[in-house]
């Protein structure tokens, strides 16, 4: 297991700023989004390697939507796992090469857990 990508909320309006701030002051390199998202409300950047920092731009900054995602070889096995404890666990937006899913760890923080395939 790996970490994959880190998600963080940042206001619509300041998308721009965003860019100055992560692209040209931090130097990251910004890359597309997947197709299956829409590009106005996400800014992806490489962090290295397979590393991914997403700006999700979001009108409210809220708990729910920030997480982080770990890279899963065996990804239906951990999924049966999860509810086999009595997690819950759901899906998303289907992403082509990225089959995922989310749950919540015991102390409310939102997990992704996705394999590259």
């Amino acid at each position: 297991m790996r970490l994959q990508h880190v998600s963080i909320a940042v206001p619509p309006d300041a998308a721009e700023a965003a860019r100055a701030f992560y692209g040209d002051l931090l130097g990251l390199e910004e890359r597309d989004v997947l197709p299956s998202l829409d590009p106005s409300e996400f800014i992806w950047y490489r962090v290295g390697g397979d590393l991914e920092l997403h700006l999700m731009l979001r009108d409210e900054q809220t708990r729910d939507q920030r997480h982080f995602c770990l890279v899963v070889d065996e990804l239906d096995a951990l999924r049966r796992r999860l509810e086999d404890e009595g997690l819950e666990v759901s899906d998303a937006t289907p992403l082509v090469g990225r089959p995922r899913f989310f749950c919540r760890d015991p102390f409310g923080n939102l997990i992704e857990f996705t394999r590259l395939d």
